[in-house]
Protein backbone atom coordinates (compact mmCIF):
# COMPACT_ATOMS: atom_id res chain seq x y z
CA UNK A 1 0.00 0.00 0.00
CA UNK A 2 1.17 3.54 -0.77
CA UNK A 3 1.01 5.64 2.40
CA UNK A 4 2.19 9.04 3.59
CA UNK A 5 3.32 10.09 7.06
CA UNK A 6 3.40 13.80 7.82
CA UNK A 7 5.80 14.52 10.65
CA UNK A 8 7.46 11.25 9.73
CA UNK A 9 10.91 12.34 10.93
CA UNK A 10 9.57 13.06 14.40
CA UNK A 11 9.35 10.92 17.51
CA UNK A 12 6.10 9.05 16.90
CA UNK A 13 6.22 9.46 13.12
CA UNK A 14 9.61 7.80 12.65
CA UNK A 15 8.60 4.85 14.81
CA UNK A 16 5.46 4.54 12.68
CA UNK A 17 7.54 4.70 9.48
CA UNK A 18 9.69 1.79 10.72
CA UNK A 19 6.58 -0.29 11.36
CA UNK A 20 5.01 0.52 7.98
CA UNK A 21 8.18 -0.35 6.08
CA UNK A 22 8.53 -3.59 8.03
CA UNK A 23 5.03 -4.51 6.88
CA UNK A 24 5.94 -3.93 3.24
CA UNK A 25 4.28 -0.58 2.55
CA UNK A 26 5.73 2.16 0.34
CA UNK A 27 6.08 5.26 2.51
CA UNK A 28 6.29 8.96 1.67
CA UNK A 29 7.51 11.07 4.59
CA UNK A 30 6.70 14.78 4.75
CA UNK A 31 8.60 16.77 7.36
CA UNK A 32 10.07 20.28 7.56
CA UNK A 33 12.64 19.08 10.15
CA UNK A 34 11.74 21.91 12.52
CA UNK A 35 11.45 19.40 15.36
CA UNK A 36 12.04 16.10 13.56
CA UNK A 37 15.41 14.76 12.49
CA UNK A 38 16.75 12.76 9.57
CA UNK A 39 18.67 10.82 12.20
CA UNK A 40 15.36 9.33 13.33
CA UNK A 41 14.99 7.88 9.82
CA UNK A 42 18.58 6.65 9.48
CA UNK A 43 17.75 2.96 9.81
CA UNK A 44 14.70 3.29 7.58
CA UNK A 45 16.62 5.12 4.86
CA UNK A 46 19.45 2.60 4.99
CA UNK A 47 17.28 -0.48 4.67
CA UNK A 48 14.18 0.61 2.78
CA UNK A 49 15.66 0.64 -0.73
CA UNK A 50 13.11 2.52 -2.86
CA UNK A 51 10.19 2.00 -0.46
CA UNK A 52 10.88 5.27 1.42
CA UNK A 53 10.72 8.73 -0.15
CA UNK A 54 11.44 11.84 1.91
CA UNK A 55 9.92 15.24 1.12
CA UNK A 56 11.38 18.25 2.95
CA UNK A 57 8.14 20.20 3.16
CA UNK A 58 6.10 22.26 5.57
CA UNK A 59 2.53 20.94 5.77
CA UNK A 60 1.31 24.52 5.34
CA UNK A 61 2.91 24.88 1.90
CA UNK A 62 1.02 24.92 -1.40
CA UNK A 63 3.48 22.34 -2.69
CA UNK A 64 2.10 19.69 -0.33
CA UNK A 65 -1.14 19.43 -2.30
CA UNK A 66 0.81 18.97 -5.53
CA UNK A 67 3.05 16.30 -3.99
CA UNK A 68 0.09 14.39 -2.60
CA UNK A 69 -1.72 14.59 -5.94
CA UNK A 70 1.36 13.16 -7.65
CA UNK A 71 2.19 10.45 -5.09
CA UNK A 72 -1.47 9.47 -4.51
CA UNK A 73 -1.25 7.91 -1.04
CA UNK A 74 -4.08 5.57 -0.16
CA UNK A 75 -3.77 6.44 3.53
CA UNK A 76 -2.26 9.55 5.12
CA UNK A 77 -1.07 9.42 8.71
CA UNK A 78 -1.17 13.07 9.76
CA UNK A 79 1.18 13.55 12.69
CA UNK A 80 2.88 16.85 11.78
CA UNK A 81 1.99 19.44 14.40
CA UNK A 82 3.03 22.18 16.75
CA UNK A 83 2.86 19.91 19.79
CA UNK A 84 4.01 21.98 22.75
CA UNK A 85 1.29 23.34 25.04
CA UNK A 86 3.62 26.06 26.34
CA UNK A 87 4.38 27.28 22.81
CA UNK A 88 0.66 27.37 22.03
CA UNK A 89 0.06 29.61 25.04
CA UNK A 90 2.90 31.95 24.07
CA UNK A 91 2.28 31.85 20.29
CA UNK A 92 -1.37 30.92 19.66
CA UNK A 93 -1.43 32.25 16.08
CA UNK A 94 1.57 30.11 15.14
CA UNK A 95 -0.05 27.10 16.82
CA UNK A 96 -3.26 27.58 14.82
CA UNK A 97 -1.32 28.16 11.61
CA UNK A 98 0.46 24.81 11.86
CA UNK A 99 -2.26 22.69 13.40
CA UNK A 100 -5.37 24.02 11.70
CA UNK A 101 -4.15 25.37 8.35
CA UNK A 102 -1.63 22.53 8.08
CA UNK A 103 -4.43 20.01 8.54
CA UNK A 104 -6.48 21.80 5.88
CA UNK A 105 -3.58 21.48 3.43
CA UNK A 106 -3.39 17.77 4.18
CA UNK A 107 -7.13 17.39 3.62
CA UNK A 108 -6.98 19.33 0.36
CA UNK A 109 -4.11 17.09 -0.73
CA UNK A 110 -6.11 14.02 0.24
CA UNK A 111 -9.02 15.26 -1.84
CA UNK A 112 -6.76 15.90 -4.83
CA UNK A 113 -5.09 12.51 -4.49
CA UNK A 114 -8.24 10.47 -4.00
CA UNK A 115 -6.90 9.35 -0.61
CA UNK A 116 -9.25 6.91 1.09
CA UNK A 117 -8.43 7.80 4.69
CA UNK A 118 -6.61 10.19 7.00
CA UNK A 119 -5.47 8.80 10.37
CA UNK A 120 -5.04 11.86 12.57
CA UNK A 121 -2.99 12.38 15.72
CA UNK A 122 -5.30 14.23 18.11
CA UNK A 123 -4.50 15.01 21.73
CA UNK A 124 -6.50 13.30 24.42
CA UNK A 125 -4.84 15.04 27.33
CA UNK A 126 -5.72 18.54 26.13
CA UNK A 127 -8.91 17.80 24.16
CA UNK A 128 -11.18 17.20 27.15
CA UNK A 129 -9.71 19.84 29.46
CA UNK A 130 -9.84 19.58 33.23
CA UNK A 131 -12.17 16.72 34.19
CA UNK A 132 -13.71 15.99 37.55
CA UNK A 133 -11.75 13.12 39.16
CA UNK A 134 -14.96 11.06 39.20
CA UNK A 135 -15.00 11.19 35.37
CA UNK A 136 -11.55 9.62 34.98
CA UNK A 137 -10.56 7.78 32.92
CA UNK A 138 -12.41 10.07 30.53
CA UNK A 139 -14.51 8.67 27.69
CA UNK A 140 -14.83 10.07 24.16
CA UNK A 141 -18.41 11.15 24.97
CA UNK A 142 -17.08 13.68 27.50
CA UNK A 143 -17.53 17.33 26.41
CA UNK A 144 -14.46 18.81 24.78
CA UNK A 145 -13.25 21.78 26.82
CA UNK A 146 -9.60 22.40 25.95
CA UNK A 147 -7.76 24.85 28.20
CA UNK A 148 -4.89 25.67 25.83
CA UNK A 149 -4.69 26.96 22.25
CA UNK A 150 -3.05 23.63 21.36
CA UNK A 151 -6.12 21.72 22.53
CA UNK A 152 -8.40 24.15 20.69
CA UNK A 153 -6.44 23.71 17.45
CA UNK A 154 -6.65 19.91 17.68
CA UNK A 155 -10.40 20.11 18.34
CA UNK A 156 -10.86 22.37 15.31
CA UNK A 157 -8.85 19.95 13.15
CA UNK A 158 -11.23 17.14 14.12
CA UNK A 159 -14.18 19.31 13.06
CA UNK A 160 -12.54 19.78 9.65
CA UNK A 161 -12.01 16.02 9.36
CA UNK A 162 -15.73 15.51 9.97
CA UNK A 163 -16.62 18.14 7.37
CA UNK A 164 -14.35 16.64 4.70
CA UNK A 165 -15.81 13.21 5.39
CA UNK A 166 -19.30 14.55 4.74
CA UNK A 167 -18.43 16.86 1.83
CA UNK A 168 -15.74 14.91 -0.01
CA UNK A 169 -15.92 11.30 1.28
CA UNK A 170 -12.42 11.48 2.77
CA UNK A 171 -12.66 8.98 5.61
CA UNK A 172 -10.83 9.60 8.86
CA UNK A 173 -9.96 8.07 12.19
CA UNK A 174 -8.74 10.46 14.90
CA UNK A 175 -6.64 9.02 17.70
CA UNK A 176 -6.82 11.05 20.90
CA UNK A 177 -3.40 10.26 22.29
CA UNK A 178 -2.49 10.19 25.94
CA UNK A 179 1.07 11.17 26.97
CA UNK A 180 3.18 9.23 24.52
CA UNK A 181 6.74 8.36 25.52
CA UNK A 182 9.52 6.17 24.18
CA UNK A 183 12.80 6.11 22.23
CA UNK A 184 13.51 9.12 19.94
CA UNK A 185 11.51 11.61 21.98
CA UNK A 186 13.60 14.78 22.13
CA UNK A 187 14.35 15.89 25.72
CA UNK A 188 15.22 19.36 24.42
CA UNK A 189 12.28 19.82 22.08
CA UNK A 190 8.54 19.38 22.42
CA UNK A 191 7.07 18.42 25.77
CA UNK A 192 7.94 14.91 26.94
CA UNK A 193 8.57 14.49 30.65
CA UNK A 194 9.87 10.91 30.40
CA UNK A 195 12.52 11.90 27.85
CA UNK A 196 13.46 14.99 29.87
CA UNK A 197 13.77 13.02 33.12
CA UNK A 198 15.76 10.27 31.39
CA UNK A 199 18.29 12.74 30.00
CA UNK A 200 18.69 14.52 33.34
CA UNK A 201 19.03 11.36 35.40
CA UNK A 202 21.64 9.78 33.17
CA UNK A 203 23.67 12.99 33.25
CA UNK A 204 23.63 12.88 37.06
CA UNK A 205 21.40 15.96 37.31
CA UNK A 206 18.28 16.56 39.39
CA UNK A 207 14.94 16.45 37.58
CA UNK A 208 12.63 19.46 37.85
CA UNK A 209 9.00 18.95 38.84
CA UNK A 210 6.66 21.84 38.05
CA UNK A 211 4.07 22.42 40.74
CA UNK A 212 3.57 19.96 43.59
CA UNK A 213 4.08 16.89 41.37
CA UNK A 214 0.68 15.44 42.18
CA UNK A 215 -0.58 16.22 38.67
CA UNK A 216 -1.25 12.98 36.82
CA UNK A 217 -0.86 11.78 33.27
CA UNK A 218 -1.69 8.65 31.30
CA UNK A 219 1.67 7.46 29.93
CA UNK A 220 1.42 5.22 26.84
CA UNK A 221 4.43 3.69 25.10
CA UNK A 222 5.20 4.65 21.51
CA UNK A 223 5.16 1.08 20.16
CA UNK A 224 1.60 0.70 21.45
CA UNK A 225 0.61 4.00 19.82
CA UNK A 226 2.16 2.97 16.50
CA UNK A 227 0.10 -0.21 16.62
CA UNK A 228 -3.04 1.87 17.05
CA UNK A 229 -2.18 3.99 14.00
CA UNK A 230 -1.60 0.91 11.86
CA UNK A 231 -4.99 -0.44 12.90
CA UNK A 232 -6.62 2.96 12.24
CA UNK A 233 -5.60 2.68 8.58
CA UNK A 234 -8.45 0.24 8.01
CA UNK A 235 -10.71 0.48 11.07
CA UNK A 236 -12.55 3.02 13.20
CA UNK A 237 -13.84 5.14 10.32
CA UNK A 238 -15.42 8.44 11.36
CA UNK A 239 -14.49 8.01 15.01
CA UNK A 240 -12.41 9.74 17.64
CA UNK A 241 -10.74 7.04 19.73
CA UNK A 242 -8.79 7.39 22.97
CA UNK A 243 -5.35 5.82 22.89
CA UNK A 244 -4.12 5.46 26.45
CA UNK A 245 -3.80 3.00 29.30
CA UNK A 246 -6.65 4.27 31.46
CA UNK A 247 -4.23 4.64 34.37
CA UNK A 248 -3.12 7.80 36.18
CA UNK A 249 0.52 8.20 37.16
CA UNK A 250 1.60 11.27 39.12
CA UNK A 251 4.74 13.12 38.12
CA UNK A 252 6.11 12.40 41.59
CA UNK A 253 5.56 8.68 41.07
CA UNK A 254 7.13 8.85 37.60
CA UNK A 255 10.20 10.56 39.04
CA UNK A 256 10.47 7.89 41.73
CA UNK A 257 10.19 4.99 39.28
CA UNK A 258 12.61 6.52 36.81
CA UNK A 259 15.10 7.40 39.54
CA UNK A 260 15.07 3.82 40.79
CA UNK A 261 15.42 2.33 37.29
CA UNK A 262 18.26 4.72 36.47
CA UNK A 263 20.05 4.14 39.77
CA UNK A 264 19.98 7.87 40.49
CA UNK A 265 20.83 9.37 43.87
CA UNK A 266 19.75 13.00 43.37
CA UNK A 267 16.38 14.27 44.59
CA UNK A 268 13.92 16.18 42.40
CA UNK A 269 13.67 19.97 42.66
CA UNK A 270 10.40 21.85 42.38
CA UNK A 271 9.49 24.89 40.28
CA UNK A 272 6.26 26.90 39.83
CA UNK A 273 3.40 25.22 37.96
CA UNK A 274 3.10 26.04 34.25
CA UNK A 275 0.18 27.84 32.61
CA UNK A 276 -2.23 25.92 30.40
CA UNK A 277 -1.52 22.46 31.81
CA UNK A 278 -4.27 20.35 33.34
CA UNK A 279 -4.01 18.79 36.79
CA UNK A 280 -5.21 15.24 36.16
CA UNK A 281 -5.62 13.17 33.01
CA UNK A 282 -6.30 9.61 31.94
CA UNK A 283 -8.13 8.22 28.92
CA UNK A 284 -10.59 5.35 28.76
CA UNK A 285 -9.37 3.08 25.91
CA UNK A 286 -12.43 0.82 25.79
CA UNK A 287 -13.78 2.24 22.54
CA UNK A 288 -10.42 1.66 20.80
CA UNK A 289 -10.58 -1.93 22.02
CA UNK A 290 -13.97 -2.37 20.38
CA UNK A 291 -13.29 -0.63 17.07
CA UNK A 292 -9.56 -1.21 16.56
CA UNK A 293 -9.03 -4.38 18.57
CA UNK A 294 -6.35 -2.36 20.37
CA UNK A 295 -5.00 -2.14 23.89
CA UNK A 296 -1.81 -0.89 25.50
CA UNK A 297 0.44 -3.75 26.55
CA UNK A 298 3.67 -2.06 27.70
CA UNK A 299 3.96 -1.60 31.47
CA UNK A 300 5.48 1.66 32.72
CA UNK A 301 8.63 0.04 34.12
CA UNK A 302 9.35 -1.78 30.84
CA UNK A 303 8.76 1.37 28.84
CA UNK A 304 10.98 3.43 31.12
CA UNK A 305 13.73 0.83 30.74
CA UNK A 306 13.45 1.19 26.95
CA UNK A 307 13.79 4.97 27.16
CA UNK A 308 16.74 4.78 29.56
CA UNK A 309 18.53 2.30 27.29
CA UNK A 310 18.01 4.58 24.29
CA UNK A 311 19.15 7.65 26.23
CA UNK A 312 22.30 5.88 27.42
CA UNK A 313 23.26 5.34 23.79
CA UNK A 314 22.72 9.03 23.07
CA UNK A 315 24.46 10.38 26.17
CA UNK A 316 27.38 7.95 25.97
CA UNK A 317 29.66 6.81 28.81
Amino acid sequence: MQVMVTGGAGFIGSNLVDRLLAEGHSVDVVDDLSTGSLGNLADARASASHALTFHHLDVRSDELVEVMGRRRPEVVFHLAAQADVRVSVERPVFDADVNILGTLRVLEGARAAGTARVAFAASGGTLYGECDPSELPVKESHPRRPLSPYGVSKMAAIDYLVAYRELHAVEFCALALANVYGPRQDPHGEAGVVAIFSDKLLRGESVTIFGDGEQTRDFVYVDDVVDAFVRAATRGGGLVLNIGTGNEVSVNELARVMGERAGATSSPVHAPARAGEIQRSSLDPERAGIHLGWRAWTELEAGVDGVLAYTRRQVGP
